[in-house]
């Protein structure tokens, strides 16, 4: 069987999609992020590709939902791809079970679309790092997305079971984000799962990803406290957002 070929893809969300954490400079928005990956293998499978990026850093379940979901059906995609609520799940308070309901109904609405969608897991915290007391509200969380991918028959990419061999080269500094390496592996489980062929891989020959940014120990930890947390905290009892000021960074179906 010949392998499927995307003609308009289309990805909404938060900083994940957006693609923070891999910086390039020449990108909208100074990112490039696993999403542009994908997207730059598709290419390379028709003469009649577009794809837009309409994920915005610091969004929750309900503005991703509300501002970015009819502009993505708007575009008539033949693939669309998202994650919501992974901002929701690591604040103090969260309702999953109001946030599937939420999802559920948005997600009705992409499959009546036609499109292929595909729905992501959050990654599994582990038994350290900073979000390892909220395990169990991720796992509930997955076992939600997993229910409405079979009640809307799409297509689970499942970020919770990748698990790479050397899992701190994966995340950026600030401990939250993936780095550019972890992009890639996030680019390579969406086009596995989707049946595209691609020469994506782990290995680094630059050697710019030779050294992890998640850095271990009391004097990086605190260093981490100072630079990332303190900030988000901040955010959050001010009621801003990393992304305000922001906008899609590829609001329209383009070449890439």
């Amino acid at each position: 069987m010949s392998a499927r070929v995307f003609h308009r893809y289309v990805a909404i969300g938060d900083s994940f999609t957006e693609g923070v954490g891999d910086v390039d400079a020449s990108r909208p928005n100074g990112v490039r992020g696993w999403a542009d990956r994908v997207a730059e293998v598709l290419a390379t499978k028709t003469d009649d590709f577009g794809y837009a990026n309409l994920a915005i850093r610091g969004r929750t379940m309900h503005p991703i939902l509300a501002e970015q979901l009819e502009p993505a059906i708007a575009l008539e995609p033949d693939l669309v791809t998202v994650y919501a609520g992974g901002n929701d799940l690591i604040r103090p308070r969260c309702d999953v079970d109001a946030l599937g309901e939420v999802y559920d109904e948005a997600l009705g609405k992409l499959a009546a679309s036609g499109a292929t969608v595909g729905l992501f897991t959050a990654f599994d915290p582990g038994g350290g790092g900073p979000f390892a007391r909220l395990r169990g509200r991720f796992a509930v969380y997955n076992e939600r997305i997993r229910e409405i991918a079979d009640r809307h028959g799409a297509v689970v990419l499942d970020s919770w079971r990748m698990r790479p061999e050397h899992p701190a080269l994966m995340w950026s500094e600030d401990r939250l984000h993936l780095g550019p390496l972890g992009h890639r592996a996030v680019a390579i489980e969406v086009l596995d799962t989707l049946g595209v062929p691609h020469d994506l891989d782990l290995s680094d020959p630059t050697g710019a990803s030779g050294g992890t940014p998640f850095r271990a120990g009391k004097r990086a930890d605190l260093d981490w406290v100072v630079r990332h947390a303190a900030p988000w905290i901040k955010r959050r009892l001010t009621g801003r957002s990393s992304g305000d000021g922001i906008t899609a960074k590829r609001p329209s179906l383009e070449p890439i």
